[in-house]
């Protein structure tokens, strides 16, 4: 916990543990926006047609927004609608089919590295105050490197038939613009969490100053 923040507010951060109305509206509104995102016009990449899209973004965004348990629900809820028969991946793509296809690896890793950033994005949040931004671009880009591009390069090795080294310079293109994306994300997440200060974290009270308020 950041001293900055409890002297600044007056109050202390702590995990959200159930979820109401809003967090469930949360959930649909970034599975909605990571939705929009993979309609956008994708860019192919190499020989297997793997397309450059802003659904890295998207993902990312909704972990650094929402924290580990409703970033995984929002991806989540995406990846099952989209599997279901959604014409809601890149290209307008659906169904289970997708998961033979050289991007399986990549849609199975969305909900999984945003839960991970998430998690990683609360212990920012708690605890600093000073240089966040820097530190939550750092958790977006271990995320993309372990999570997303691992399972993309595996999906590619298994679905796509290729060698370690040959998978691993098909993803290799994808590395410059998710660089670029986490810094996008991280800026939106930043004012995200300066306007709604809430978002992530609940404040409340220290118990000192909530007995003072008791009648």
């Amino acid at each position: 916990m950041s001293q900055t923040d409890t002297a600044v507010t007056g109050t202390a951060p702590a995990e959200r543990r159930r979820w109401n109305a809003t967090d469930l509206g949360l959930i649909a509104v970034f599975a909605a926006m990571v939705a929009a995102s993979a309609l956008v016009a994708a860019i192919p990449v190499g020989a297997l047609g793997v397309p450059i899209t802003l659904q890295t973004l998207a993902v990312m965004l909704t972990g650094l927004a929402l924290g580990a348990g409703r970033a995984f629900a929002a991806v989540g809820l995406y990846t099952l609608l989209g599997l279901a028969g959604l014409p809601i991946f890149s290209g307008g793509r659906s169904g289970l089919g997708i998961l033979a296809g050289p991007s399986a690896g990549y849609i199975i890793a969305f909900p999984l590295a945003a839960a991970a950033v998430g998690w990683l994005s609360a212990i920012v949040i708690r605890r600093t105050l000073k240089y966040r931004g820097v530190f939550l671009f750092a958790a977006a880009t271990l995320t993309s490197v372990v999570v997303v591009h691992a399972l993309g390069v595996l999906g590619m090795m298994i679905n796509a038939k290729l060698g370690f080294s040959k998978a691993f310079l098909a993803d290799l293109p994808f590395y410059p613009g998710d660089f670029i994306k986490n810094v996008l994300a991280v800026a939106v997440a930043l004012a995200l969490h300066k306007a709604f200060p809430d978002l992530l974290v609940r404040r409340v009270r220290p118990l000192a100053q909530q007995s003072t308020i008791q009648p």
